[in-house]
Order: C-alpha cells, then structure tokens, then sequence
C-alpha cells in the first residue's frame, strides 16, 4: 500500500484533528505506533505543521469516518493521478536539483544524530560525495554559516526505510567493533521508541 507523501506531516494533522487510533494512523503513514504514540505526546517533531490528507487528495472525510467508528479498520489511500516517486533500485541516487542545496543540512543532522553512520553509508544514503561529508563535518564548507541540521526524510532526500537501514547497519557494526551505541537525540528517528519501550510493562531487565 502507498503511504501518504509527507507520512509524519500527514500523522502530525490525523494526531491533532481525528478520533483514530494510534494503529490506524501508524499503518497508514507507514510509521511505528510507539512513533506515532510521540507525536502525540508532543516529544518528537515539535512545532512541524500537519498535512491534511483530505486537502491533499489522499483521504477522504467519509474514510476518516469509516475508520473513527472501527477501530480495527484500515484507512485506505484514495486514488490520485498524483504520480508518486519511484525508488530506484540500481545506480547512484539522483537528487532533483531543487533539494540538493538541502543535502548539507541533512548531512549535518545525521552526523549530529548518528555518530554510527560511516561516511560511506551517508554518502549512500543521501547520494552525495565523502569530501561534501567532511567539509560538512569540519565547517570547512562553502556555505557553512548557512547550513543548519534538519531531518533528511522531511528534506526528501532519503526515505525512512532506507534509513532505518543504515542506522540498524551502522549500530550493528558499532557494536561488532565493542563500540557503544549512545541513544540519538532528539529529534532522532528513533522517536523516542526506546525510551517509550523501555516504561512498557514488562520491558524492565530480568
């Protein structure tokens, strides 16, 4: 099933003007519900403006009723002849020319975020080159006075299971080395999951 084109801006909007459950609105961005349970909390994507998906062509009011008096329905994406971009399967990563002024404030967010992240995973998974990463890193860039960390995925420069990924990789291989993983800061990806795990019942050390 397609997700929303903007999932976290679309979840922010179903947080704050609808009756549906975490579940429903977590399946439909095709977010975590722990993810969803933070926006809603108010820990995680603070002061970012929701995305109404009926405005957007992507719902409509009648579907937001269906599912608000079933809670075990499923919201289901409305048809549009918005075409919705195709991930590439092979070769290097193209970036439309209007974002990729913006891939030095995405380099700059997962250095600050993800420590674990190798320079070439960033280059991968943003598409840019290791000397851009290190300019970046050493405030050696061009427009380093400019460049402020910000969320790739709300850029549009990576998607969130590409970045899952990377991360999953990145901490995995820290760990291998007998590195420690420290938990991002907010506003990390990680959305606060695993402190919100870590209070469930039953999640404590045995």
């Amino acid at each position: 099933m397609n997700r929303p084109m903007m999932p976290k801006a679309t979840a922010v909007w179903l947080v704050e003007n609808t009756a549906l459950t975490f579940r429903q609105i977590a399946e439909f961005c095709e977010l975590h519900e722990l993810e969803v349970q933070a926006i809603a909390d108010e820990d995680i994507v603070i002061g970012m403006a929701g995305i109404d998906p009926i405005q957007a062509g992507q719902l409509t009011e009648e579907e937001i009723d269906r599912c608000q008096a079933d809670p075990e329905a499923r919201l289901v994406l409305k048809e549009t002849d918005i075409p919705m971009p195709v991930q590439r399967s092979k070769g290097a990563r193209y970036t439309p020319i209007a974002k990729r002024q913006d891939k030095p404030d995405g380099i700059a967010w997962l250095l600050k975020h993800h420590p674990e992240l190798s320079d070439p995973q960033i280059s991968k998974l943003l598409g840019t080159t290791k000397n851009t990463i290190n300019a970046v890193r050493d405030r050696s860039h061009w427009n380093s006075s400019n460049i402020r960390a910000r969320d790739p995925m709300d850029l549009g420069l990576c998607s969130y299971a590409d970045y899952n990924a990377a991360v999953e990789i990145g901490r995995a291989r820290l760990q291998k080395e007998g590195g420690k993983t420290e938990p991002a800061p907010k506003p990390a990806i990680d959305f606060g999951i695993a402190s919100l795990v870590s209070n469930l019942p039953g999640s404590g050390e045995a």
